[in-house]
């Protein structure tokens, strides 16, 4: 090694390494017959890097109480009859009642209970339950009943019943007596030892840096095909359909891996020496001479970062080429260490196209060019803004998370062909990766994004620079008719001229639970439903300061979902991790159906989701027809990627891919037609638009006084109103939204008039 790269270790290796953070553990821990990740984990000899590791001689973090559910005790009913009774005498229930309540406010059995596991919550329920216990069998154990008898005769102490309650305890919180093995399960300090095979070989790391349209993927990419064999890890579907199309047409056979689909381009089945999949797709077993992992600063997503965790540590390959912000290259640097490999930075990158700030606001639709993209962080406003602009007689393409991968990339064929009249897009941040388009100039409708946190809690923030920089960076990429590119915002939303910052990464990576880990779990508590299994694993678990657990929020709204179906916990934790939007009832009642078959060993045939979804679907007549096309084609997709998981329930993939292709083509076509549809959709809420500006004028004109309660009450509760507290509208679109309506009133009023002077009047 080096003399410099010495001096480079040296500060990092004295504020990394203690006596603590290196551990050598002789054997593997005991916990079920299960237990080789745990091992993994713990492996003999592992000696392992890292900042702010919790030591194992820490006390661990006391496990939150609130999600222990006690297990309920089927009365056994005693072969021998009631010994107790006959050895001593029947117990007066009264009297039992006051020595239970005795022993209950005793502050000794309180704090012994405490020293077992019990904090006050669960020694009042631990009590409650034994008190029931005692009070309600008909015939007690009989050294139960003796030490009772004693008591009540003053031949023994009332501390004699704490054993018993204990043992009772432990019976309905079986917890408390595996704790220390459940916490050793959820221990994920160390997640670089869970994957051995990649241990076992010294990768070596390339870090390509730089914003978006620099040619950083590009580069990996022709690593990738040149190489014997590779694997690219994409975040999006589109992304892996395209390398899986370049590699195929510069001649290196490529397979397709994603979640709904699988792609193989030997005719035989027989797996290619490259893949192109999605980022959760990617197996971490198999030896590659190349790796790809895009996108890398999506390691700290609260939902998918773990998926990018296990591709850094885990993928087997000779050379791992990552691609992504600079901000991303230090804290990257930080998890190699941890894995003892070095990481060269290709930092040379810099973008194809410049990027220009705009010194004003576009300040209204009326000012919109050719090569536009407005971005918003809604549907409402997607439909809102792309009728407004057909109003005033241009042409728009619409891009939303939701439509379909073939919707998406057909609109975007739309706005790219220079042939086409549609020269304005309307989006989401759905363009922000996996898609060429002909982008001038982005404006930013919003910068105010709907977010979960990692506790799950619905917030509205400021979008990121991170997100920012991606969004913006669609704008004059080299594939654009457009080279220069600048990105504008609307009114109000000046503190865009603020986010052209590079701060550093959030310094966590996401982790989640594994299958083996629940079954583990399991193994202690065969009791407790998934949703609560999986709770307590994340309030028992160690992360070191690298690290945090993925929001668990829809694997458990999923588990709670079907916890009454009779599945095996494998078949139901592959349940719960499916993609799903659990906003779409639709969705989440097919969920439900297709587990209940599944617990059936029914098979779910293509005649039975034909059933289920009412096929043939006709075309939409409306916005709520086209969402709900929208929502079939998830269960489509949601049943494609079940036939990958379960290939003898889910016979059909064929058939029921090829209906999902009609049915893209039938929700192409009412997104081209979104305008009529927004219209057939929109009369009621115009009509409470009308109904709201009448209203205010109406109070303008009678100068009614200020601060009246009921006037304040009636604004409060007027639609317009809570649309713009949600963050759903804003003022100006309000205004817009009224100004077209009048404006539509106005015309139709006159059409009216014209039609009534050129009807023919007949002499009768």
């Amino acid at each position: 090694m080096s003399v410099n790269r010495c001096l480079y270790l040296l500060p990092r290796l004295q504020r990394h390494i203690s006596p603590r953070t290196a551990r050598i553990t002789a054997a593997g821990c005991q916990a079920s017959a299960g237990s080789s990740l745990l091992h993994r984990q713990h492996q003999a000899g592992s000696v392992v890097c890292s900042r702010n590791v919790s030591s194992n001689n820490s006390s661990p973090k006391p496990p939150d109480t609130s999600l222990f559910v006690p297990v309920s005790l089927k009365a056994d009913s005693l072969v021998d009859g009631d010994v107790g009774a006959e050895l001593t005498q029947p117990l007066d229930k009264n009297e039992l009642l006051k020595l239970m309540n005795r022993f209950y406010k005793r502050k000794e059995m309180q704090m012994l209970a405490a020293d077992s596991g019990l904090d006050a919550r669960l020694f009042h329920q631990a009590f409650i339950s034994f008190r029931k216990y005692v009070l309600e069998m008909t015939a007690l154990p009989a050294d139960l009943h003796i030490v009772l008898s004693d008591i009540r005769y003053g031949a023994g102490h009332i501390d004699d019943i704490y054993p018993y309650f204990l043992r009772h305890a432990k019976q309905i919180f079986p917890m408390l007596d595996c704790m220390d093995d459940l916490r050793k399960i959820s221990d994920l300090r160390v997640p670089a030892n869970w994957y051995p095979e990649a241990r076992a070989i010294q990768r070596k790391v390339i870090f390509h840096a730089g914003p978006t349209n620099s040619g950083k993927t590009y580069h990996a990419i022709q690593r990738y095909l040149t190489a014997k064999s590779g694997v690219y890890c994409g975040p999006l579907k589109l992304l892996a359909h395209e390398i899986f199309e370049k590699s195929n047409t510069a001649g290196v056979a490529c397979d397709l891996v994603t979640g709904e689909e699988r792609t193989f381009v030997d005719l035989d089945s027989r797996p290619a020496a490259h893949v192109a999949c999605t980022i959760e797709m990617c197996n971490v077993t198999t030896k590659y001479e190349v790796a790809v992992i895009d996108e890398i600063q999506m390691i700290r997503d609260s939902s998918r970062g773990w998926a990018w965790t296990r591709a850094l540590l885990g993928l087997c390959a000779e050379e791992i080429h990552v691609c992504g912000e600079p901000a991303a290259i230090d804290f990257v640097r930080e998890l190699m260490y941890t894995t003892g490999e070095e990481m060269e930075v290709r930092q040379q990158y810099v973008r194809l196209t410049p990027i220009t700030v705009l010194d004003q606001a576009v300040e209204s639709l009326d000012n919109l060019s050719p090569g536009d993209c407005i971005v918003c962080f809604s549907k409402n406003d997607i439909y809102s803004i792309s009728r407004q602009i057909e109003a005033r007689g241009k042409e728009c393409a619409v891009i939303y998370g939701s439509l379909p991968p073939g919707t998406k990339l057909s609109q975007a064929k739309k706005f790219n062909d220079p042939d086409d009249p549609c020269k304005i897009l309307v989006a989401t941040d759905a363009i922000g990766m996996g898609l060429n388009l002909s982008i001038k100039r982005i404006i930013f409708n919003s910068l105010v994004k709907p977010n979960t946190n990692e506790k799950g809690e619905k917030q509205m923030e400021t979008i990121s620079t991170s997100q920012a920089l991606q969004i913006a960076g669609r704008a004059g990429r080299s594939v654009s008719r457009f080279p220069l590119s600048s990105p504008g915002v609307n009114p109000g939303n000046s503190a865009w001229l603020c986010v052209f910052i590079f701060p550093p990464l959030s310094q966590t990576a996401g982790l989640h639970p594994t299958a083996e880990q629940i079954e583990m779990f399991a193994y202690h508590l065969p009791d407790a439903t998934l949703s609560n299994l999986i709770e307590i694993f994340v309030s028992l678990s160690q992360v070191d300061g690298m690290y945090f657990v993925c929001n668990i929020d829809d694997f458990k709204f999923l588990a709670d979902m079907i916890q009454h179906i009779p599945l095996n916990l494998r078949s139901r934790y592959v349940f719960c991790t499916a993609p799903i939007n659990r906003k779409q009832l639709f969705v989440c009642t097919s969920f439900l159906k297709f587990a209940r078959q599944f617990s059936r060993d029914e098979p779910l045939t293509f005649d039975w989701i034909c059933r289920h979804i009412h096929w043939p679907l006709p075309p939409p007549k409306n916005i709520k027809d086209l969402v709900h096309l929208e929502a079939v084609h998830d269960v489509l997709d949601l049943y494609l990627w079940l036939s990958y998981r379960f290939m003898d329930m889910f016979p059909d993939t064929v058939m029921v891919r090829a209906i999902q292709q009609k049915l893209d083509q039938i929700i192409q076509e009412g997104v081209r037609n979104i305008t009529r549809l927004i219209r057939a959709t929109d009369p009621p809420i115009t009509d409470l638009l009308q109904k709201q500006s009448k209203r205010r004028n109406k109070t303008v004109g009678s100068k009614s006084p200020k601060g009246k309660k009921g006037d304040r009450k009636e604004k409060e509760s007027s639609l317009a109103y809570r649309l713009i507290k949600d963050g759903l509208l804003t003022p100006h679109l309000l205004q817009e939204l009224q100004k077209e309506w009048f404006k539509d009133q106005v015309q139709d009023s006159t059409n009216q008039t014209k039609a009534k002077k050129e009807t023919p009047k007949w002499d009768l």
